[in-house]
């Protein structure tokens, strides 16, 4: 029968080789969630071909707002695509002063299509984002059924019916009298405008109808109201999240850091070139005091040294615990956790 002292012991040496594993589980941990974070705050990129990507958007995950996670894609050729529920479109350029992005559909009607009309379906947009399809589109649909789509001239039937006004596509549209770059592609199918009000309008236009196209209309700093000329493709617009701790992160004067989030918890982080903070990368709280739970990446010489630290305490400690009589070994306390 073993004595007290070796069971003692036994139990001690179990004990500390516990502690041991756990302190090295936990560096190891720290060590790749740091890399990885480090990792991430230097690949968002700037730039997709020569369209500019800047907040709120990111074409790399982790970068940007999380509102709008996954929904630029930039491929393998340097080609921007927006993804929506209807599908991947073209990108044709991004604004941040106006903020607007402008899209091309290639299963709408273009001028080369002439009277032949090749199958479509309508573009559409999720609900949950922050994406709206802007009222500078007009959207003209040919070769309608007369059953089932009222083509009127609009000014003249809204006299007639004001209650059936919104309902109608017009067929007086300057933009079917003017199609753009191509005025006379039609030569015996119907054109009239109609603006949707939803996804579900554009779905339902084009059951009757045998295309469409949509027109906005490109602002070129001439003066009003001859500022305005009009271009095929969809202009969606969206709303730019403003937050106190994005523009903290994006001050020059406090580090110039690019806003981002975690990925697994979308929270907010601040990307800086020495890694990620939940502030900004000029933080001298921050920078100093590696214990922050805000320093995610950058301290990997710091958790290194006070992950040596403890392994080598531990070594020691369990040296003099075999010299001396067994005594109570203590647990991690708030003073010494990683975490």
């Amino acid at each position: 029968m073993a004595s007290p002292f070796i069971q003692k012991s036994s139990a001690l040496y179990n004990n500390i080789l516990h502690v041991l594993s756990v302190q090295i589980t936990l560096l190891t941990t720290v060590l790749a969630v740091s890399g990885l974070a480090k990792a991430q705050s230097t690949q968002c990129r700037t730039s997709c071909g020569d369209i500019p990507i800047y907040y709120p958007f990111g074409i790399d995950d982790g970068c940007g707002s999380p509102y709008y996670r996954h929904i630029l894609v930039c491929s393998n050729n340097e080609n921007l695509e927006l993804r929506t529920p209807s599908g991947r479109y073209p990108v044709q350029n991004v604004s941040y002063s106006d903020p607007h992005i402008l899209v091309t559909d290639p299963f709408m009607w273009n001028c080369q299509d002439g009277d032949n009309f090749r199958p479509t379906r309508p573009f559409s947009l999720d609900s949950s984002t922050h994406f709206t399809l802007s009222r500078q589109n007009d959207y003209l649909f040919f070769n309608c059924s007369e059953d089932h789509v009222i083509m009127e001239p609009k000014p003249i039937f809204c006299e007639r019916f004001p209650d059936q006004c919104d309902s109608t596509c017009d067929s007086s549209s300057y933009l079917c009298r003017h199609l753009p770059e191509c005025a006379s592609a039609l030569r015996g199918s119907s054109c009239c405008s109609y603006y949707p009000k939803a996804t579900d309008s554009l779905r339902l236009m084009l059951k009757y109808c045998s295309s469409y196209a949509s027109v906005y209309w490109r602002n070129f700093g001439a003066t009003q109201p001859d500022n305005q000329v009009p271009e095929y493709g969809i202009r969606v617009d969206f709303d730019i999240p403003v937050t106190t701790r994005c523009l903290h992160c994006q001050d020059v004067a406090k580090g110039g850091g690019m806003c981002g989030f975690d990925t697994k918890t979308q929270e907010f982080l601040c990307l800086c070139e020495k890694g990620n903070v939940t502030t900004y990368c000029k933080d001298h709280e921050v920078s100093h005091t590696h214990g922050n739970k805000g320093v995610v990446a950058g301290t990997v010489s710091a958790v290194s040294v006070a992950g040596a630290i403890g392994v080598g305490a531990g070594i020691w400690f369990w040296k003099k615990v075999r010299a001396k009589a067994p005594v109570t070994h203590g647990v991690q306390s708030n003073e010494n956790r990683l975490f």
